[in-house]
């Protein structure tokens, strides 16, 4: 291939750990695999490049939050407009480049809707006013809009960001965009027999008649997990949550204590066997207050379990309406939701819409559309 057929990828963070991180490590590797040359311009790596990618390390200060932003949205640019590159693909944070993923969502749109995950009253003052005050959020809003300004094809990560994103900027409805939905690995995330699955549960220390809830992420109070909380405690002895995800869990163990369903809560911190938990699990539950594409959801699909999330959920595309909660903050509806769920035979599967663009492959089309 020619010199012009380079591709460069464009995020601060070259890593696989992370949404965003795991997806562009992703997609360097299989463009390099089918022969174009990638760059990958980031101002920090945590682990090895994947074989044939050029890292193109741009440094950041020892600065503030902000100061860090604004290097890297500068020095990405310089490095784009030296490359010469035929293929620019950004995951955000910069100012320039042919594709645009929005894996984010705008951040009007993420405050307007995560804001609900905090108490009225001082709570949810103080950190909406944290949030407009901070010099970070100033600027992520302003590259936000010059990035969308200046690409040629936005790709948003679910009709849901879809939405949002026209909700924030009307005029993009005149640009072209697409959707591309995250896709888990169908190898990887399978539904389990019923002895393998048995066995599984067995492991855990749960019975036959006990009924597993997983809940998964980082950020516990915008995923609902309060919410989930309360509502366990309007359902049968024999439901248990199991939470995985290695933040604070503190404020959420008093929840449960205050509650008296401390003994059916049980926080894993960071799970390391996600497809056996899946499985091991009779639904999974996430009334998130604010997801783009939960990956999670589509993982717990793919292993066969039943799902309920919120409508504020990307993910939530791909299910049935009496498995997607209005009201994340709304636990009586949602331990109903999860009753009926209880009480509905386990999928044998999930079959992927042939309709629905997802995955790495698309990115690839584009690249052999735009390169050939």
């Amino acid at each position: 291939m020619s010199g012009n057929n380079r591709i460069a990828l464009m995020l601060p963070k070259l890593s696989t750990y992370g949404g965003a991180e795991g997806f562009a490590f992703r997609l360097a590797d299989i463009l390099t695999a089918n022969g174009y040359p990638v760059d990958f311009i980031c101002a920090r790596q945590e682990t090895a490049e994947p074989k044939g990618v050029n890292v193109v390390p741009v440094g950041r200060p020892p600065l503030g939050r902000a100061a860090k932003i604004a290097w890297y949205a500068y020095a990405a640019e310089q490095a784009r407009k030296r490359g010469g590159y035929g293929l620019t693909i950004s995951m955000g944070k910069t100012v320039r480049q042919d594709v645009l993923r929005m894996s984010g969502g705008p951040l009007s749109e993420f405050w307007r809707l995560s804001k609900r995950a905090y108490a009225q009253g001082f709570e949810r003052e103080f950190k909406m006013l944290r949030r407009r005050l901070a010099p970070a959020n100033r600027l992520i809003r302003h590259l936000e809009r010059r990035a969308l300004e200046n690409q040629e094809l936005c790709i948003a990560v679910s009709h849901r960001v879809q939405d949002w994103l026209l909700d924030a900027h009307p005029w993009l409805d005149k640009r072209q965009m697409k959707v591309i939905y995250n896709r888990p690995d169908l190898t990887r995330f399978t539904p389990a027999s019923e002895d393998e699955r048995t066995l599984i549960r067995s492991n855990m220390g749960l019975g036959a008649a006990d009924q597993l809830i997983v809940l998964a992420g980082t950020n516990f109070a915008l995923k609902g997990l309060g919410t989930l909380i309360r509502a366990l405690a309007l359902l049968p002895r024999e439901v248990r949550v199991h939470v995985a995800g290695d933040r604070n869990p503190g404020r959420f163990k008093a929840l449960a204590q205050s509650l008296a369903v401390q003994d059916r809560v049980a926080f894993l911190g960071r799970v390391d066997d996600m497809p056996s938990l899946y499985q091991a699990s009779d639904l999974f539950c996430l009334p998130s207050f604010y997801d783009t594409c939960s990956n999670a959801v589509l993982e717990a699909l793919a292993s066969g379990t039943r799902v309920i999330s919120s409508k504020d959920n990307g993910s939530s595309y791909f299910l049935p309406p009496d498995r997607i909660v209005d009201d994340s903050g709304d636990a009586q509806a949602l331990a109903l939701a999860i009753e009926q769920a209880l009480n509905t035979p386990r999928p044998q599967g999930f079959q992927w819409p042939e309709d629905v663009e997802s995955g790495l492959e698309p990115y690839l089309a584009l690249a052999h559309d735009r390169l050939g």
